[in-house]
């Protein structure tokens, strides 16, 4: 497990990390999310030793994290830093045999990811001749080919269209399922949602709220209902302790100042007539995102 305890920051009087504290452990995928300057690159630069911080620690499976363990880190920064005049399959091929691998070794892990991340077509093109979104997936291969325990992404699916992020997510899920932690910062927060195990959210250089995602929902979770039945439920407007949100006929939505008064809701449509749907909502990430930074 990769652990971030007390992490301090500042540039002269600005602090830009205050008391930075999480997690990330093997075998899940962490979705590490905030708005412009928040902190997230900063915190990710430290963690991987790029950059120095002014307190706290970085560790590995509890001990203080070492060069030789960053080594078997993977890292895409934002920034794309490939070297725009080689040639794409050469360039991934470079970079495994500067972790350690043979030339041998190199060319097939390079081989199969780049083919896994639907580059194959692309395998003698150079750098600079790739669209901005198969550049980001050749990033994410150098990222990758090595095999790392650790694997710290920024912004992974900037530039992707949707077929592109669903390949890309499929492949994360893939090396999580096989053990290596996966940190990972994006402004799609649609696609954190769907894809992370466990959320981190960053504003102002602190840590506002974390956990995995069903707890982040059940915390954050109003007393909101979704109403489907074959009676018209205008009814609704006239029961206490209830505000109704949206309504057509027998659908609405509503909140409820109490658990008492959606049991009563419940009785009463029920005696009304045949209810196919009663149902908490639970909030978004979006709407997390929001509640939690403000």
């Amino acid at each position: 497990m990769l652990a971030l305890t007390g992490i301090e920051k500042s540039y002269g009087e600005r602090r830009v990390l205050d008391d930075v504290s999480f997690a990330v452990a093997p075998g899940r995928l962490t979705g590490f999310v905030g708005g412009n300057g928040a902190g997230k690159t900063t915190t990710m630069r430290i963690a991987l030793g790029l950059l120095a911080h002014d307190g706290g620690q970085v560790t590995l499976h509890g001990a203080p994290v070492t060069a030789a363990d960053r080594r078997g880190f993977g890292y895409m920064p934002e920034e794309r830093g490939l070297y725009p005049k080689m040639r794409v399959l050469e360039h991934i091929v470079y970079l495994a045999r500067l972790h350690g691998l043979s030339r041998a070794d190199a060319h097939t892990r390079a081989t199969a990811i780049l083919e896994r991340l639907g580059l194959e077509e692309r395998l003698n093109d150079n750098i600079e001749a790739l669209s901005l979104g198969n550049q980001q997936r050749a990033q994410i291969a150098a990222a990758l080919v090595h095999d790392p325990e650790v694997l710290i992404l920024d912004e992974p699916f900037s530039g992707l269209d949707p077929l592109a992020v669903d390949v890309v997510a499929g492949v994360l899920q893939e090396r999580a399922a096989t053990g290596v932690s996966v940190l990972f910062s994006s402004h799609q927060l649609d696609v954190v949602e769907r894809l992370c195990d466990d959320l981190v959210i960053i504003a102002g250089g602190t840590i506002r709220a974390q956990g995995s995602r069903d707890e982040l929902r059940a915390q954050h979770a109003s007393r909101r209902f979704e109403l489907l039945t074959s009676a018209d439920a205008g009814w609704l407007r006239e029961e206490p302790g209830v505000e109704v949100l949206s309504f057509d006929g027998g659908y609405a939505v509503f909140e409820v100042t109490d658990d008492a008064a959606a049991q009563r809701v419940l009785r009463a449509a029920v005696e009304r007539g045949d209810v196919a749907a009663f149902t908490p909502q639970r909030p978004s990430l979006a709407e997390i995102f929001k509640a939690v930074i403000v």
